[in-house]
């Protein structure tokens, strides 16, 4: 679905991305890059491989398992099996520095039939394997990455043809730039400064209205935006991880999105002190409940975002979330995450950003991390320290 010349810039692309995507420290010669791909994006990953070895990195290519091989093992499976985790996984994610993740997905709707639970089982006991690479990234050893490969069956559930499907991505990708890595480092920059000035502004509450929205997050204390910065391809959203116990209102996702093998439409979630207490949707709402009882925090939220129309070319439903969160179109738009937190927005060190501390602080703990993403036309007010008021963001814009 692409030519050999963007299959380069892709390639390119997603190596600068890994790199940008590392907050603290540089890659040095010899440190491990694992590169996951599923079977639909070889071409790309052949592509990536050969510059890892160029650049001298160690390259560990893992190919992930066919989506037949996954709800074998969701139905077959019993509980110890659901959490087992296999020999010498967690010392190997402790070595790593790297990670590239190509997703080409061949069905989005392969586990519909398989209890949310048992998924949420799972993703349960593979906790403390994303916890070591959180630890990792914190201390400047680990970065990573992620982009999407276009397949048939992500652009039958967008709606487009296949070419119609590659021609999004390579628009939002930058890939028929004659030198996507500098565009990229171009619009990074117009994005880090407007999260430099969210970040500047004593923001207590952030308020968002819409036609279906009347939602309020509370910032709480050292908190800041980031910006862009490599761990999506493509990343044009700017966000936070707010005090989850300051939600409140309704939160309305317009846009649709599959998760776990199962369709969602119109969820509509009702927060009261910090939780989710009702939650509906237009379909697939009986998947939703079940995604927010997977453990404490799944009903909190875990991150809060706002994407600028000036930067983003997406303007289609894209059936991907990665590229969803990240929708343009007319009115740009914002998307909370119910469920895991990230560090990176603690505004002091990461060495003393302990459990108790996030804890302390308000940042959500999960398995759970599922952007909803509205892209009404809104108003984001910042309720500032001081009582004031400031539009922030309106029309799909920063008012920056």
């Amino acid at each position: 679905m692409f030519t050999n010349t963007q299959l380069e810039k892709y390639a390119e692309v997603m190596i600068w991305a890994l790199k940008a995507a590392r907050r603290n420290g540089k890659f040095k010669k010899y440190d491990t890059v694992l590169l996951r791909t599923d079977l639909g994006a070889l071409a790309l990953a052949h592509k990536i491989y050969q510059k890892l070895v160029e650049s001298r990195m160690q390259p560990v290519l893992r190919i992930q398992a066919p989506e037949e091989f996954s709800k074998d093992f969701y139905m077959l499976s019993d509980n110890k099996q659901l959490s087992f985790l296999p020999p010498g996984e967690k010392e190997f994610q402790g070595g790593i520095n790297g990670l590239i993740a190509l997703h080409a997905p061949q069905d989005l709707t392969y586990l519909k039939q398989v209890d949310p639970a048992r998924i949420g089982k799972s993703a349960v006991a593979r906790k403390p394997i994303r916890e070591i690479l959180d630890v990792r990234e914190q201390q400047g050893l680990f970065s990573w990455t992620l982009c999407n490969y276009p397949t048939a069956e992500l652009a039958k559930r967008a709606g487009l043809t296949p070419k119609e499907y590659a021609n999004q991505i390579a628009r939002a990708c930058f890939l028929n730039e004659k030198d996507p890595v500098k565009k990229w480092q171009e619009v990074t920059k117009q994005i880090n400064e407007i999260g430099a000035w969210l970040s500047s502004l004593p923001i207590e509450t952030l308020h968002v209205e819409s036609e279906h929205m009347d939602f309020t997050v509370l910032l709480g204390e050292k908190r800041k935006f980031i910006a862009g910065g490599g761990c999506n391809v493509p990343s044009f959203e700017i966000f936070t991880s707010p005090d989850w116990r300051g939600t409140k209102g309704i939160y309305f996702a317009d846009l649709s999105s599959y998760r776990s093998g199962n369709y969602v439409k119109g969820v509509r979630l009702e927060f009261k002190n910090g939780r989710a207490i009702k939650a509906d949707a237009e379909k697939g709402g009986e998947f939703v409940r079940k995604m927010l009882a997977m453990d404490r925090g799944a009903a909190q939220i875990g991150e809060f975002s706002l994407t600028d129309r000036r930067f983003s070319k997406i303007n289609k439903f894209m059936a991907d979330i990665l590229f969803d969160e990240n929708f343009g179109g007319k009115y740009g738009n914002c998307h909370v995450a119910v469920g895991a937190s990230y560090a990176d927005t603690y505004t002091g060190s990461q060495k003393e950003l302990t459990k108790e501390v996030k804890k302390s602080l308000g940042f959500n703990d999960s398995s759970l991390h599922w952007d909803l993403i509205n892209t009404e036309n809104k108003r984001v007010k910042a309720k500032l320290k001081n009582g004031t008021e400031v539009t922030v963001y309106e029309k799909g814009e920063f008012s920056y």
